[in-house]
């Protein structure tokens, strides 16, 4: 056993983070799977996030592709000749331990600060952003994997930004098109049956979103943990993830679903679109499609982007139905701001963790890391939003500047 030396300190400092963001993926992300379930009732809020958790748990063990894309597409571990790059492995790693150490307090910092303003924004790219502007701040440009050798469709270009892109638009077309499908072919059926029979659907659909989300989001963590393994001369191997890490990452994100970001379930399950059990079941098939087809081709994609993207293409496939636009706009906003401002944190976190040296200057950023987020959390008591009334109607106090009710036949109510 090797001795607990400050570069063992460091290591495990960088693990608890990165198992501390998993745990805030896990319940700023529960609203991606199950906020429509909730919103129509077909579950209640306890059930759907215990639901959740149990099911993220099971699919972060399905595959192991996205988590060796963050291992290997994001910071330029190794030389052109294949050889680690002795500036980042020196001191066991204390250069890459302290550019994932600042990356993931920008994203924890990012994730908490848009949990409180009830923004579904992308956990996934305030990872890769805090990532990205910590590399920055460390190795310049050119320590970045932006694309793969010979302009290949890998590194950050063709892992994260093009699925980031394509992505909410395909979840968009999908679910407008499942459900106009879905109120042509039950267009005869009484209302009630409707929505009696889509609610048990939505279970099901519900529960494949979060096996889903479990087999992207856990794993994003688990290539971080490993690139840590991997600096302080732990773990060699790019292409496997030890076990141990798998169930660490894979306890921590349920752990956070089950707690549950009850701020983000209401605003997508209520603050988006009304939303009716068929156009829930159309939004939660459509998301699970995109997202597991994704984590087989290794892409980091956002579930968020996808998710909010199914939820808003259910209600233009639904002729009538009301979508509040100012809250797309809002949540457009974050979609775009999430990388670049979370890279400004973890630079920023990078630098100040750099100027002070040592393990000391990371036991700094962390503390900040936890001022921050305790001072968030605070924040929120002062507006408890929970199990108890996530599904309160929507109202002018949610969204003082909300646009007006803007249906899809184009009037205004």
């Amino acid at each position: 056993m090797r001795n607990v030396t400050p570069e063992f300190i460091l290591l495990a400092l960088v693990v608890i983070t990165a198992l501390a963001f998993d745990f805030t993926n896990g319940f700023h992300d529960t609203a991606n799977a199950m906020a429509t379930s909730i919103a129509t009732r077909a579950l209640s809020p306890k059930a759907a996030v215990t639901l959740s958790a149990i099911l993220n748990l099971v699919g972060a063990f399905l595959s192991v592709e996205v988590a060796i894309t963050v291992t290997n597409a994001v910071i330029r571990i190794q030389n052109p000749d294949g050889t680690p790059r002795a500036d980042l492995m020196a001191d066991s790693g204390h250069g890459l331990l302290l550019i994932l150490m600042a990356g993931l307090a920008g994203a924890i910092i990012w994730n908490i600060l848009t949990w409180l303003w009830g923004l579904p924004s992308s956990s996934s790219h305030a990872l890769f952003g805090g990532l990205i502007g910590a590399t920055i701040a460390s190795l310049g440009w050119g320590g970045v994997k932006w694309v793969g050798e010979g302009y290949q469709l890998d590194g950050v270009v063709g892992k994260v930004i093009l699925p980031a892109l394509f992505s909410p638009a395909v979840a968009i077309i999908v679910a407008m098109i499942g459900t106009r499908l879905v109120f042509r072919i039950t267009e005869g059926v009484a209302r009630r049956y409707q929505e009696t029979g889509f609610r048990w659907g939505q279970i099901g659909t519900a529960s494949l979103l979060s096996l889903s989300h479990g087999t992207n989001d856990a794993q994003k963590t688990m290539g971080v943990v490993t690139l840590a393994l991997i600096a302080s001369g732990y773990w060699t191997d790019t292409t496997e993830i030890p076990v141990w890490v798998k169930i660490a990452c894979a306890l921590a994100i349920a752990s956070g679903t089950y707690i549950g970001g009850w701020r983000i379930i209401r605003t997508m399950g209520k603050g988006l679109v009304e939303i009716s059990s068929p156009q829930g079941m159309a939004a939660e098939s459509s998301s699970a499609a995109v997202i597991l087809t994704s984590s087989q081709l290794g892409f980091a994609l956002s579930t968020t982007h996808v998710c909010t993207g199914s939820i808003l293409g259910s209600g233009l496939g639904r002729k009538g139905a009301t979508v509040r636009w100012r809250v797309a706009g809002r949540m457009g906003l974050a979609w775009l701001t999430t990388l670049p401002l979370a890279a400004l944190v973890g630079a920023a976190m990078w630098w100040t963790g750099h100027l002070i040296g040592g393990p000391g200057g990371a036991f700094v950023v962390f503390a900040i890391m936890c001022v921050a987020a305790l001072y968030m959390w605070w924040h929120s008591r002062r507006n408890p939003i929970g199990h108890h009334n996530v599904n309160d109607e929507w109202s002018d106090d949610d969204d003082a500047n909300a646009d007006p009710k803007v249906t899809v036949s184009g009037g205004v109510r």
